[in-house]
């Protein structure tokens, strides 16, 4: 039977997944497996129209709007340290959730990171935040989270100053404000605060350089993209459905 394996979110027009996989199987010559989309405009559709249908699905990826939302859906989260998840491996119809967007940003933030990139800036408040957080608690790097209308805990957009700005020399956009094919739209930041001691990292993978980075590269800041974070998490998630013991 061929093994099948998937990516849940809505929508799914700018995703990688399938394309990173397919390859992957053609290139280590994995015979018996292939990955699909399931786009699905709302979450409450997951059994009826992914997991009754393919009885045959081994594992799932699941990005925007979903990686707080499918929580309810698992039969066993033991393996999430958070209330978000993008990685589930299914097992006589029992799921079992992970996040290996902990490990794919962890990594891929580190390649670049210097003593100096601290506090951050945490853009946005979904499932992709969660991870991101978890890291910087890790790390021990000081961090403010920032929302559209701010609240407890939170800072809004009207809220960044350039002091503040200046201030927190690591500024992660975990929105998806950027993203193929709205390229021209960036965060609302005083990019002028923004110095060549910086570090911008943008979880968007498509286009590779959004405007975020672009206004932060312009003024010497280091800047870094999401795509190595996918593609470490996608190898995570491949170990993951494959052993044994998980």
């Amino acid at each position: 039977m061929i093994k099948l394996y998937g990516l849940i979110g809505y929508p799914l027009s700018h995703s990688f997944s399938k394309k990173y996989f397919t390859e992957k199987f053609e290139r280590e010559n994995i015979a018996g497996c292939r990955y699909e989309l399931f786009s699905i405009d709302y979450i409450g559709r997951l059994r009826d129209e992914v997991l009754f249908p393919h009885p045959e699905l081994c594992g799932l990826n699941v990005t925007i709007p979903y990686k707080k939302e499918i929580i309810p859906f698992l039969n066993d989260v033991s393996a999430l340290p958070l209330q978000a998840c993008n990685c589930i491996k299914v097992s006589n119809g029992q799921l079992k959730g992970f996040n290996t967007d902990i490990v794919g940003f962890e990594q891929s933030l580190c390649e670049k990171l210097l003593p100096g990139h601290s506090p951050a800036l945490v853009l946005g408040t979904g499932g992709a935040a969660e991870a991101v957080i978890f890291v910087l608690q890790k790390l021990g790097i000081p961090y403010k989270m920032v929302s559209r209308n701010g609240g407890p805990g939170l800072v809004s957009y009207a809220m960044l100053t350039k002091e503040l700005v200046a201030e927190h020399k690591l500024i992660i956009n975990c929105s998806p404000v950027g993203t193929y094919p709205k390229v021209d739209e960036a965060p609302n930041l005083p990019y002028d605060a923004i110095g060549a001691d910086h570090y911008l990292f943008d979880l968007v993978y498509n286009p590779a350089e959004t405007r975020f980075l672009q206004e932060g590269a312009h003024r010497g800041a280091t800047i870094k993209n999401g795509m190595d974070m996918l593609a470490i998490q996608a190898e995570e998630s491949w170990r993951i459905w494959n052993d044994p013991m998980l």
